[in-house]
């Protein structure tokens, strides 16, 4: 969704596309540590149903829907302070009223995003993916559509350049949610857990559980993203032309990593049901071939990638500034996809054998103490600018994955 935005309001203005990437990469910390909360309903349910225990799993889910909906206030909490502390982030001053109205409609967008991930997390946890996915590929294709209709005023509807990208995702979300929760509370493919549903009931005992697993992974995935997102304030100092070419790079990053972490969300459910079923040998086999097929899609995407870096900046602007800047961001970009890749699998192997107090060090240390600093220092003490402060990403990415390798052996 952030790929098909980016790729869209980037042929619509530099302007656009620059204030767009500040939004979406500090909204983006916000959503990815929601996202992390949630998926501390995985390792649970998976190892339900490696026990046998499906009647339990109603349960866990009703409780993660309400703590998935406290969490998704809370977002939108911090995203209205996010808002009104705007002016004083030292962003281009012409940048300011697009962001503004932009980042107010992604906020909305919070909430429902956050219980559709409960539903999501539920169903990854059954070993059931599909309809999950069929879903989003159903949210995105209307957020095209949406975004072709609004931001460049087709179908008889204003032209309302950024503000109508950030409308078609509050939308697209929106759908997303409500086609979730059609599918669960009223087609039979889920019946088998609907029907403890009614006699379920929120329990303090389910909630610690859950925020016991998911506070933990909110702050490692939100340190993760926090290296990334931080570094656009950085960025947003080199002005306009940087912050769009980082925007660029930086959702071309999320594609990457969306494919790695899909693949590793894999190893989470495996994991999470071998280690129900007490089979932990199994667990180092899963986590062993997600970490190789994860370098295989790295080689794969990373070798045209490369190749065609002069040119992929141009899919999404005219502007040749922005382009050499992309072509020069690529390099440290796919240096680090050995370690992104690495971190990936072993942080979901972690998460799937419900083993995630460590991660939040790990994280930590790699992403606040490492990455962060190392940004400010490349990009200007060492006068190296853009690139620069990309060049700490691999070795953040990297130290965290070694780590987490480290600790699921252990």
């Amino acid at each position: 969704m952030g790929f098909a935005d980016t790729l869209m309001v980037g042929r619509y203005g530099t302007d656009e596309l620059a204030a767009a990437g500040f939004v979406n990469n500090i909204l983006g910390l916000l959503i990815v540590g929601g996202m992390g909360f949630s998926y501390g309903i995985t390792p649970i349910v998976g190892a339900l149903l490696g026990e046998g225990r499906t009647h339990a799993i109603a349960g866990k889910l009703r409780n993660g829907l309400f703590a998935c909906t406290a969490v998704g206030l809370l977002l939108m909490l911090l995203a209205t302070l996010l808002l009104l502390s705007l002016p004083l982030l030292g962003q281009p001053e012409e940048l300011l009223p697009l962001m503004r109205s932009y980042l107010f409609v992604l906020l909305l967008s919070l909430l429902p995003q956050m219980v559709f991930n409960a539903y999501k997390q539920f169903s990854d946890g059954i070993q059931d993916t599909a309809t999950p996915m069929w879903i989003m590929l159903i949210a995105n294709v209307l957020n095209v559509v949406g975004n072709w209709a609004l931001i460049f005023g087709h179908l008889g509807l204003p032209e309302l350049g950024l503000l109508g990208a950030g409308i078609s995702t509050l939308l697209s979300r929106l759908v997303q949610l409500l086609l979730m929760a059609g599918v669960f509370h009223l087609s039979k493919h889920y019946e088998l857990y609907r029907r403890d549903f009614p006699k379920s009931s929120l329990a303090k005992a389910d909630l610690r559980e859950l925020y016991r697993l998911g506070v933990p992974l909110a702050l490692q995935l939100g340190m993760e993203a926090a290296s990334f997102s931080f570094s656009v304030l950085y960025v947003g100092w080199l002005g306009a032309a940087a912050l769009a070419a980082h925007q660029i790079v930086i959702i071309i990053s999320q594609f990457f990593f969306m494919l790695y972490y899909g693949l590793s969300a894999a190893v989470a459910v495996q994991v999470s049901y071998f280690r129900g079923k007490g089979e932990l040998e199994e667990t180092r086999d899963v986590a062993a071939a997600g970490v190789h097929l994860c370098w295989l899609i790295a080689l794969c995407q990373g070798i045209p990638l490369f190749l065609l870096r002069r040119e992929v900046g141009y899919l999404f602007t005219s502007s040749a500034e922005v382009s050499a800047l992309v072509a020069l961001l690529i390099i440290p970009f796919l240096i680090f996809q050995v370690g992104d890749a690495l971190q990936c699998t072993y942080a979901n192997a972690l998460r799937g054998m419900a083993r995630v107090k460590s991660m939040v060090w790990i994280a930590f240390l790699a992403y606040v103490v490492i990455s962060l600093p190392l940004s400010y220092v490349c990009g200007f003490v060492c006068g190296w600018g853009l690139v620069g402060i990309w060049m700490a990403f691999p070795f953040g990415l990297t130290t965290a994955g070694l780590l987490y390798y480290r600790e699921f052996r252990k």
